[in-house]
């Protein structure tokens, strides 16, 4: 369990990246400054929501919009105890930007350093990560200029 050493007062964003298996979670101010990062056993993850809502002033949940996401955004709305806002955001090639992004968090040492970044893989699952950029992605779009 990754915490940062304060406890924001200002609304955060809870990114989600939910699978079969394992669910990556992030929590991030809207200052982009990040809080809390975890992989949890994917039977775990509406517990740990709930607690991470009890700890934090959680706005809303941002979550991956792919294969499983339906059954999640249901499953969530049935068991949370506060249900949450929950925004599904774009989650292609996010694995792969993940990968990049755990190398910029976690730089490689030792022999590992020696080998060129895209055969690197990462130690760890690094579905935590997807949901950094889950969070990310949603500030993103809501920044980006207008087209008229």
């Amino acid at each position: 369990m990754t915490f940062s050493e304060f406890s924001p007062t200002q609304p955060v964003i809870l990114g989600f990246d939910p699978g079969k298996d394992k669910c990556g979670l992030a929590i991030m101010g809207l200052d982009r400054q990040l809080h809390y990062h975890q992989v949890v056993p994917s039977q775990e993850a509406v517990t740990t929501i709930g607690v991470l809502c009890q700890q934090f002033p959680v706005s809303l949940m941002v979550m991956g919009n792919q294969t499983t996401a339906k059954r999640w955004k249901q499953q969530l709305n049935q068991e949370l105890v506060e249900p949450l806002n929950i925004v599904l955001v774009d989650e292609r090639y996010s694995t792969l930007e993940a990968r990049d992004r755990y190398w910029q968090m976690y730089p490689p040492k030792g022999l590992i350093k020696l080998l060129p970044q895209g055969m690197r893989q990462p130690p760890r699952p690094i579905d935590d990560i997807v949901a950094i950029l889950l969070i990310e992605r949603y500030l993103n779009r809501l920044t980006e200029p207008i087209n008229s």
